[in-house]
């Protein structure tokens, strides 16, 4: 690592070390039940083995890694049954900052989602799921963001990180894109409305239809 980009030490290092190893877990890069080797990793980020037992130790409270007793840590499985329930617990959060959502944004916001939609019919339209699975995750993050609902934002940062190996298999599901597009775009055209009780009502159909090709 060259010597500018080096992270230091104590907390400025755990939090690179924290900020790095989230990264990895979140893109797919770190494997369900991937060993994670204190002393590889410090290795790999060139901070202290202590700035990486740190790290690890947070990313545990956030549900991303599991400590196993005298084994060390993994990254956590977590299972379909899992996914479920959080995703029945998004239900709820996700459809208060889309009520909100359509009460707050900005025409200018509102001509953003609609680019989103848009971007998102060609993805489909070119046969690229995983590009859709991209634009799919920042429609859900664009519109908790315009919310304005903090605690909820917050709570469904830490829900979603869990389920990206499951927001993956879904993209490559046959015929699941074009199925979630239409689902999407009637989320948009709700918030578009100014109908927050339809925006929510879209979002929990939304939802309940990634929970029931989970259960598949």
């Amino acid at each position: 690592m060259p010597e500018e980009a080096r992270p230091g030490s104590g907390e400025q290092a755990k939090q690179y070390a924290l900020d790095q190893l989230r990264k990895a877990i979140l893109r797919g890069e770190m494997s369900p039940a991937q060993r994670l080797v204190e002393n590889e990793l410090a290795e790999q980020y060139d901070v202290t083995r202590a700035s990486i037992r740190a790290a690890l130790l947070e990313l545990a409270a956030e549900g991303l890694v599991e400590r196993i007793r005298n084994r060390g840590s993994r990254v956590r499985v977590v299972t379909v049954e899992e996914a479920v329930e959080i995703t029945e617990c998004r239900m709820a959060l996700e459809g208060l900052c889309a009520a909100k959502a359509a009460e707050e944004a900005t025409d200018a916001q509102l001509d953003e989602l609609t680019g989103l939609g848009d971007a998102m019919s060609k993805a489909v339209g070119d046969g690229d799921p995983l590009t859709y699975s991209d634009l799919n995750h920042e429609l859900h993050a664009r519109i908790r963001d315009i919310s304005g609902q903090q605690t909820a934002v917050t709570l469904l940062e830490r829900l979603n990180a869990q389920l990206v190996r499951h927001r993956f298999q879904l993209a490559l599901r046959p015929g699941r894109s074009q199925q979630s597009l239409s689902e999407h775009l009637a989320m948009i055209e709700a918030i578009r409305a100014r109908d927050p009780q339809a925006a929510e009502t879209a979002v929990r159909a939304h939802l309940r239809s990634v929970i029931d090709v989970l259960s598949c």
